[in-house]
């Protein structure tokens, strides 16, 4: 059976986009402020904004929440075309909700993770979840990218999934960002689905060369928040089919934040550079970075020449 929803011709998403940490004051509330300066810095960077995701403590993050941020990035001016936003959760009503509202909103996408909670879904189940999510949404305009991390949801998007789902929603279901760290994974969603216009996103830049090279759309990169502007020209670099020496010096600095707990290492980073001691926490259940491992991490990213252009005193 096919979807009677037709998609409107819309330029799609590529490139690098980061999955943008959100920042809190000391009473865990969002900053806004910092929110939008730090989506407007990696815009200007020429990076994506993948807003509401795991990096961004997405599911620390209330529905009203997210909506809100959304409505704020917005009325301050940055690009819905360069922006999406994580809106899959456990509750069909609210993701619905959620992707209705990014839709409405203008951004190219939504993000969207499978329903987390019960474990072992039949994939006929899953099919259900996303079916009804895309048919109550009801919006040719909406772009569905698919996220695989069963690392933490402990639900796969199989590639008989994403086969059925595309043929009843060719268009709309249009890619998927696949964060299991197996690029064998990764090349077969591409090679699978590459050529019916399935945009497939690696989340990490150490697989993107290869992605690039097979059919692949970009990243979806947590590191992508630090090293935006490093991220962009390796990216520019392998669709042009230009040399670069922008790899190494790329998954260098990956390696390190990988080493810690990431999203507290980035935030502590950004609490140095911007001189800003807030940018350092987070919501709890995580922890904030001591110190002693903050002063380390800063001596090894100092050791490898690390500077975020354009936050760096």
């Amino acid at each position: 059976m096919t979807s009677s929803l037709t998609p409107h011709i819309h330029q799609p998403i590529r490139g690098v986009l980061a999955p943008v940490v959100t920042p809190f004051g000391y009473d865990l509330e969002v900053d806004t402020q910092a929110f939008i300066e730090h989506c407007k810095w990696l815009v200007d960077a020429g990076a994506g904004l993948a807003v509401f995701g795991t990096n961004s403590e997405a599911a620390s993050l209330s529905f009203s929440e997210r909506m809100s941020l959304l409505d704020t990035l917005i009325d301050a001016g940055l690009p819905a075309g360069k922006m999406m936003p994580g809106t899959g959760t456990s509750s069909l009503k609210e993701t619905v909700e959620l992707t209705r509202h990014a839709v409405t909103m203008g951004a190219a996408g939504v993000l969207m993770l499978p329903p987390y909670y019960f474990k072992n879904p039949s994939e006929n189940g899953l099919f259900d979840y996303f079916s009804r999510v895309i048919d109550l949404v009801s919006d040719s305009r909406l772009r569905t990218y698919l996220y695989h991390i069963p690392q933490f949801t402990q639900v796969p998007i199989t590639l008989t999934l994403i086969e059925r789902l595309i043929k009843r929603y060719p268009g709309i279901v249009r890619g998927a960002k696949d964060s299991s760290g197996d690029l064998a994974n990764t090349e077969s969603m591409i090679r699978s689905f590459g050529a019916d216009g399935f945009d497939v996103f690696p989340a990490s830049e150490a697989f993107l060369a290869r992605s690039i090279e097979i059919g692949g759309a970009g990243c979806i990169s947590a590191t992508a928040n630090m090293n935006p502007r490093g991220l962009v020209e390796l990216y520019t670099a392998l669709i042009s089919g230009e040399p670069t020496n922008t790899l190494s010096a790329a998954l260098t600095i990956r390696e390190i934040f990988m080493s810690t707990p990431m999203i507290p290492a980035m935030k502590y980073v950004m609490s140095k550079v911007t001189n800003t001691p807030a940018w350092s926490v987070v919501r709890p259940p995580l922890t904030s970075f001591a110190d002693e491992a903050g002063l380390d991490l800063m001596k090894r990213l100092s050791d490898v020449r690390f500077v975020m252009h354009g936050l760096n005193s």
